[in-house]
């Protein structure tokens, strides 16, 4: 995300990251941490594509690649290192990354969370929070951060860098 982002997009990613974070933390406070807990957290969660709801396995993954690809293209334009590896490498970026990523996909992440609220009331008949959290992760954000540096290197071939133009 070269461009500065506005007011609206820099709220929308605190209130996604907040979010996240929230729901992590209430999931931790209420359930706790337990063998127990963990394996309900994975059956749950490998359960879900199968189940009602389907669609959004399919909806959050492709508006991620659409932002990941929208980023990468923009990489490429600046000669920038992928995104994955610079931000498992590149400690002192490593924020301003995962900033940017969280700028590009707060929508989808306060999407998939509200999806996976809907979900879970509806289908499980119980709200856990830390599930709804990791849902919304795995679905917006990990596609994301997969995506983006392939996406810039494919695009280095088509798109100069600006500083040779």
């Amino acid at each position: 995300m070269p461009e500065a982002p506005s007011k609206t997009q820099i709220l929308l990613a605190r209130a996604a990251v907040a979010l996240i974070v929230g729901l992590a933390v209430a999931g931790l406070v209420w359930y706790g941490v337990s063998t127990d807990v963990l394996v309900r957290i994975w059956r749950s969660l490998a359960a879900r594509p199968g189940g009602p709801m389907t669609f959004r396995f399919v909806l959050q993954p492709t508006m991620a690649a659409i932002a990941a690809f929208s980023d990468g293209v923009a990489d490429a334009r600046l000669d920038r290192t992928p995104y994955l590896s610079a931000v498992l490498s590149g400690a002192e970026r490593r924020g301003a990354l995962l900033w940017e990523g969280a700028l590009s996909t707060s929508r989808i992440l306060i999407l998939g969370v509200v999806m996976d609220i809907v979900y879970q009331v509806a289908v499980l008949g119980q709200f856990f929070p830390a599930e709804a959290a990791i849902v919304a992760v795995l679905l917006a954000f990990a596609p994301y951060a997969l995506l983006r540096g392939p996406i810039g290197r494919i695009a280095r071939r088509w798109v100069a860098p600006r500083a040779c133009r």
